[in-house]
């Protein structure tokens, strides 16, 4: 199904992996101009280069989210190669794991940065050029971790709850501007994000746990081509996948 995504600009942090891998390509295949960021370059120039040889339109533009002024670059040179942008889809995030009294403190600051503050300058990039286009639409990952909140999970629950609340706020302050808004709260996935838990106990019980419930990145991709293949005047808040047990 390519109705309501063929021909969008869509950008996506967090790229080169995962959620943000199996969007890109979703999204390419159906149509949409797609424009990836991530860290690690090597991964997505080889997806751009994959992508365009069958055809697609893909660009890939290297963008740590910590830093405001990548996320602005990003945004910026998607306007000026294709003139707008339809789709911001703030996407990065890590999840290193641990209980509190483990004192993870720059886990912690790195969660907060990449988890909070990445979002943050994701929708600081993109507002002022859907406000001026009249027309846009944000998407935010949060998480089911962004309903409820487990030991050894805490500071990563309170980064998701974060974007859920900013997102609400965000969804509240844009409509004049003719500017929808998603957030997407997945269960567990299985991607190599659960490789990034340094502590190696809570890795692997995690990575346990999530081998009998996970869903696979392409039901995120499909819930993102969802939100964006909607009527524009059709306001969706919240995309919820339940597990069948405890999240991650």
């Amino acid at each position: 199904m390519s109705q309501g995504i063929e021909n969008k600009v869509v950008v996506i942090t967090g790229a080169s992996s995962g959620l943000g891998e199996a969007t890109a390509r979703h999204l390419a295949e159906r149509g949409a101009t797609v424009i990836i960021g991530a860290r690690r370059t090597d991964r997505i120039e080889a997806l751009a280069a994959e992508l365009n040889a069958q055809g697609y339109k893909v660009v890939a533009v290297q963008t740590d989210v910590t830093d405001r002024d990548q996320v602005k670059n990003l945004v910026d040179i998607t306007v000026e190669q294709f003139g707008r942008i339809d789709v911001m889809l703030n996407n990065a995030g890590l999840m290193p794991l641990a209980p509190l009294e483990r004192l993870k403190v720059d886990e912690w600051d790195r969660m907060i940065d990449v988890n909070i503050k990445g979002v943050l300058y994701g929708i600081a990039a993109a507002l002022p050029h859907m406000k001026a286009q009249k027309s846009g639409h944000i998407i935010n990952v949060s998480s089911v971790y962004g309903h409820v909140v487990d030991p050894g999970a805490t500071v990563y629950c309170a980064t998701k709850h974060a974007v859920r609340a900013l997102s609400e706020g965000l969804r509240k302050e844009v409509k004049p501007y003719n500017i929808r808004t998603t957030i997407i709260s997945p269960g567990a996935v299985s991607t190599e994000l659960l490789e990034h838990i340094s502590e190696k106990d809570i890795q692997a019980g995690t990575m346990e746990f999530v081998s009998k419930i996970a869903i696979g990145p392409g039901t995120f991709a499909r819930s993102v081509a969802f939100a964006i293949s909607e009527p524009d005047d059709v306001d969706i808040n919240e995309i919820l996948f339940r597990p069948t047990a405890q999240p991650v």
